[in-house]
Parts: structure tokens; sequence; C-alpha cells
């Protein structure tokens, strides 16, 4: 039997000695394949391309930090109370000095109408 451990593990060495070049074969027939297919794409019009990827990317990581300091904030029990007290707040002065007389009315419905016509036209 001790005699037979060595065989095999001298057979599972060479396997694995004919595994490893066939796995670099198969890797540098794959890159060769890739640098001859990037080789054919025509480089000049990836500019657009790249700059929507990259519009793309900054959007996402943009959302991802967002989200990221949204959900710190509502870690905290007392905050998210605290800003809906504030927006409470921020609507209701805004509220007080535009609604309150019939003037306000008209000059905040003037200023939407003006809005509306500019970017609807």
């Amino acid at each position: 039997m001790s005699e037979k451990a060595p065989e095999s593990n001298q057979d599972s060495g060479s396997d694995t000695n004919s595994e490893n070049k066939n796995i670099s074969e198969k890797y540098s027939d794959v890159m060769g394949k890739i640098n001859e297919t990037l080789g054919k794409v025509d480089w000049t019009q990836m500019g657009k391309y790249g700059k929507a990827a990259g519009i793309i990317a900054v959007v996402v990581l943009a959302q991802i930090i967002i989200k990221v300091v949204i959900d710190t904030i509502n870690f905290f029990p007392i905050i998210p109370g605290l800003l809906e007290l504030l927006g409470v707040i921020v609507v209701g002065q805004w509220s007080w000095q535009n609604l309150r007389t019939s003037e306000n009315r008209d000059a905040v419905i003037d200023k939407m109408q003006n809005l509306k016509k500019t970017y609807f036209g």
C-alpha cells in the first residue's frame, strides 16, 4: 500500500501540470480572441457611449450616496421626526406669507403661469 501512494501522488501531480498547461493555453486563446475582437471595434464612435455610461455611473453613484445618507439619518430615532417638523414649519411659513391675502395668491398664480409659459411654451 505504501508503494502505491507515491505513484498516485505522481499521477495527480502530472494531471495538475497538464491541467495548468491546458488552463494556460485556454487563457491565452481567450485573451487572443478578446484582443482580436477589440481590434475590430471603431473606437472613434465610443466617445458618446462612454459619456452616456459615465453619466449613468455618476447618477447611480449619487443615488447610492443619497441612500446611505438618508439611511444614516433614519438610523437616529429623533432626527426624522425633527426633519418632518421642520418641513411642516417651512410649508406653514411659506403659506402664511404667500397665500394669506388675495393679492399674494394672485401673485403666486401669476408666477406659476409665467413658469409654465417659460418651460412649456
